[in-house]
Formats: C-alpha cells, sequence, structure tokens
C-alpha cells in the first residue's frame, strides 16, 4: 500500500465532508444528546465506506446503466430535507424543557438509525462527494485505488465519530434552551438550503 496515495485519499474524503451538512447536523445533534452516538457515527462511516468502495471500482457501469438514478435521487432527497427541516425549526419552537440536554421525548433506536440511514443514502451530495467525485478523483492513480479508497474511508470515520464524541465538550453551552432553539434553526436553513440546491441542480 502506498502512504502517499493513502494520506491524498484520507485527506481528499476528509476535505468533502467537513462542511456542514444533512449527515452532520444530524451527528452533532445526536452527540449534544449523547443518544445513540456509537450506532449513528458507525451507521455514516460504513455507509460512506461503501459508497467509496462503489466510486472507486464501479463509477462508470453505474453512470451507463442507470441514467434515471440522478433526477430520482434529486427529487427523492429534497422531499426529505424540506420534511426534515419543517421537523427542525418545529422544534426549536417548542417548550424550553423539550430543547435541553437529557429533556423532552426522544427518538427510539429504531427510528434514529431509520432517520440516520435516510439523511445519508436519500441526500444526492452524498453520491456526488463519494462515488462520483472520490471515484473521479482514484483513476489518477492507476493499481493504487485500493490505496486511496482505504484513504479516504479512514478520513470519513476519524471525522464522523470525532464529531459524535466530540459535541460533548459543547454541551454546557446547550444547557441553555436558547442555543438549542439556535442550533435547531441552523439545522432547518441548512436542511432547506440543501433542498434549494438540490433542485437548482434539476
Amino acid at each position: 500500500m502506498s502512504f502517499s496515495i493513502y494520506f491524498t485519499g484520507l485527506m481528499m474524503g476528509l476535505s468533502l465532508i467537513v462542511a456542514i451538512g444533512a449527515q452532520n447536523a444530524f451527528i452533532l445533534r445526536q452527540g449534544l444528546r449523547n443518544e445513540h452516538v456509537f450506532a449513528v457515527c458507525l451507521a455514516c462511516a460504513l455507509s460512506d465506506a461503501v459508497l467509496i468502495v462503489l466510486g472507486v471500482t464501479s463509477l462508470r457501469q453505474i453512470a451507463a446503466f442507470l441514467p434515471w438514478l440522478d433526477p430520482v435521487m434529486r427529487y427523492g432527497g429534497t422531499a426529505f430535507l424540506v420534511w426534515y427541516g419543517a421537523r427542525s425549526l418545529y422544534s426549536a419552537f417548542q417548550s424550553s424543557g423539550a430543547l435541553a440536554v437529557g429533556e423532552g421525548r426522544s427518538p427510539g433506536f429504531k427510528q434514529t438509525l431509520a432517520t440516520c440511514l435516510a439523511l445519508t443514502w436519500l441526500n444526492p451530495h452524498v453520491y456526488l462527494d463519494t462515488v462520483v467525485l472520490l471515484g473521479t478523483i482514484s483513476t489518477r492513480f492507476a493499481g493504487q485505488q485500493v490505496s486511496f479508497a482505504a484513504g479516504a474511508i479512514t478520513g470519513s470515520f476519524l471525522f464522523f465519530f470525532s464529531l459524535g464524541y466530540g459535541a460533548r465538550w459543547l454541551r454546557p453551552i446547550f444547557t441553555r434552551p436558547a442555543a438549542w432553539r439556535i442550533l435547531e434553526t441552523i439545522i432547518a436553513l441548512t436542511m432547506w438550503l440543501i433542498a434549494y440546491k438540490l433542485l437548482r441542480g434539476m
């Protein structure tokens, strides 16, 4: 395995997922509430790993055989992001007790995991970043795609688990209901902005 190519994949993987998005906002919220953090981080990291491997090994075949996939994912992803943003905004205007860390009724494990997977697999940007972009970049390293993919996958695991478990350091700030209101509002606006960009890309 080439360490330099592995490191390139690591840096590329990190650079593509550091920006705040649907996945990251959800993981941050789960980390702050200390709810199903490991499962959420693992689900996101494994999903990225599958998509990265898919992009590195099968990008050209996917584009040729599934030309309809892009518009379907855009519309489905847009609808889900609009709904999730509305739910976050509603949460921002709920009573202060429901917004405090550890208080209020929390979604169960299955619902949380389902939401996490939906935010991952129904977001076309995830496919653009992992399958298309990383898959395209990997073609520059003929014979060393495994090293590149391993680095990108490592970057995903490092980032998601750092975000999920690092959120606890921000928890004192979010004991104040106003901070939760602001976070939920930012999440809602982020979801809607992503949805708008998806529609504009049609």
